[in-house]
């Protein structure tokens, strides 16, 4: 029988075994040896301990994430250095002792555990005569750092974006929330790319089902590699068929440690510089950052001006057709003759003049964002502009449909979460064919049947439509910010994500409390 202890269990109906640590050297580095067979970029380093250089040791690593510099800063470092003039018999008994403390984490007692923590970029250190390895924390894989918020930029408020290291990543959130609620769940998903992920919440806030209840959608496939969030969301997403998506996503901190204040769970995926925040709502969606920072009359103003922005970018180039095509007589005579006179020698009708433009703005857009730096937003102004004003003076399309499409273009950019506006900007060509085949009532058709949609969407048994649907609900506290946000000495109540006795996260002190 081999000298390797083996551990045999049954998993999803095949056996795999588990190798124990040997206390023969040889063994372990053969084993890892043979499964690291063609990985030049992991390093090997053999040495001798002792003041007779009888005990063996190896030390394993990736280079990138290690380096030789390994040896000479870290605490094992000196530690070794100790060890190379310590006794042959006390070697081990002092590894044995001190091995654990100087890992941090403890030790591996299988070698699929020590080739996770290698793989994850990790120094392991093995010792002829002790079956145990040892961690070695190191500097871990090349990253960018923190990063600066790009797509939620905002007036007031914290710059700091997230970076693409799930460690970084949690310590942004709990610098902003300093408390031993604030937990951190990890979680390895990705056969193959063993990729880390975690959940971030508070403890008191959040309810246990909701949790359990994510954790097992996050379990329940089986694939080689998780390398973003959106892949999480793809495959968690209860109505995957839905255009709107049941996940909010963010790359601020401050945002996503408001959220988890709010009662909600926090999803972090290493290489990923995106947190998706859960569950989630309509109304969440049309919510910035800065709406806690500024006063309410302006976050009021704001927050109509998006509302109106989904209306416009889902109904206004519909509304246009329809208005032109059947119901002419709701406009003013001298604005019928000016859009006559506009359309005077196009060749195509309204409806194929408006999907054209459409097409052709959604162009410009998708090459201003794959274009690199600045050009890409020169690419996305001079590009509307030269296409626009040649497609008029080409007699191709009416200037009253090049206002028409800038209109919807520039309305689906005022919506702050950029998964919510694409989903906009896929029904706005399903309420084009109604408006322009149907007029009016095919408009109010399309309403009618997104409103039962959205009505009957849920996320992890949130209604989607909350809090505009479900006040009658039992516990139900009116947060003061929905469409409207109220003075923020008002905001007394968390939404309805939190538990319903911990619903309360502000109230003012007493006038006792006050003059302590």
């Amino acid at each position: 029988m081999s000298l390797f202890c083996m551990y045999l269990f049954l998993e999803k109906g095949s056996e795999c075994a588990y190798m124990k640590v040997s206390e023969r050297l040889q063994e372990n580095e053969q084993y890892l040896r043979e499964r690291c067979r063609n990985c030049d970029d992991i390093i090997f380093r053999s040495m001798k301990l002792g003041n007779e250089g009888r005990i063996g040791c190896f030390l394993v690593y990736i280079e990138v994430a290690a380096g030789n510099e390994l040896m000479e800063t870290s605490l094992i470092g000196r530690f070794l250095d100790r060890l190379y003039d310590m006794p042959d018999g006390d070697i081990r008994e002092f590894v044995a002792e001190n091995g654990a403390g100087l890992s941090g984490t403890g030790t591996f007692m299988t070698l699929e555990e020590a080739e996770a923590s290698l793989l994850s970029g990790n120094a392991v250190f093995f010792l002829d005569g002790y079956d145990r390895a040892v961690k070695i924390a190191s500097k871990g894989y090349p990253g960018m750092g923190v990063l600066k918020a790009e797509s939620e930029k905002t007036l007031r408020g914290s710059k700091e974006g997230f970076s693409e290291s799930v460690k970084v990543n949690t310590a942004l959130i709990r610098k902003r929330v300093r408390s031993t609620g604030l937990k951190v769940e990890e979680i390895t998903l990705g056969v193959r790319s063993e990729t880390v992920a975690a959940l971030v919440y508070m403890e008191e806030l959040i309810y246990p089902e909701l949790l359990r209840d994510i954790k097992r959608r996050l379990e329940a496939w089986e694939i080689d590699g998780v390398l973003d969030t959106g892949m999480l969301e793809q495959l968690a997403e209860e109505h995957w068929l839905s255009p709107f998506p049941q996940f909010e996503s963010t790359e601020r901190p401050d945002r996503a440690a408001m959220e988890a204040l709010n009662g909600r769970i926090i999803l972090l995926c290493d290489n990923s510089p995106m947190a998706v925040m859960l569950p989630t709502t309509f109304n969440s969606f049309l919510k910035s950052t800065e709406d806690r920072y500024n006063r309410f009359e302006m976050v009021c103003f704001q927050r109509l001006i998006r509302y109106g922005a989904v209306l416009a970018t889902l109904l206004f180039s519909g509304l246009y057709l329809a208005v032109i095509n059947f119901h002419t007589q709701t406009l003013p005579t001298n604005l019928i003759l000016s859009f006559a006179e506009a359309r005077k020698g196009v060749p195509f009708p309204s409806m194929v003049e408006i999907l054209l433009m459409e097409l052709a703005f959604e162009l410009i857009r998708e090459a201003g964002v794959r274009m690199p730096g600045p050009l890409g937003g020169t690419i996305g102004i001079v590009g509307g502009l030269i296409i626009g004003d040649a497609a008029v003076s080409a007699n191709l399309v009416s200037p009253m449909t090049v206002v028409v499409v800038a209109v919807s273009a520039l309305s689906s950019l005022a919506i702050p979460n950029e998964e919510f506006s694409t989903a906009f900007r896929l029904l706005k060509y399903g309420f084009i064919l109604l408006g322009g085949l149907a007029g009016c009532f095919g408009l109010v058709l399309g309403i009618f049947l997104l409103a039962g949609h959205l009505s009957g969407l849920e996320s992890f048994r949130i209604p989607y439509l909350m809090p505009f649907v479900g006040k009658g609900l039992e516990g139900f506290h009116d947060e003061k910010d929905n469409l409207l946000r109220g003075p923020f000495h008002l905001l007394k109540s968390r939404p309805v994500y939190a538990r319903r006795d911990q619903r309360i996260r502000m109230k003012k002190k007493e006038a006792h409390d006050v003059r302590r």
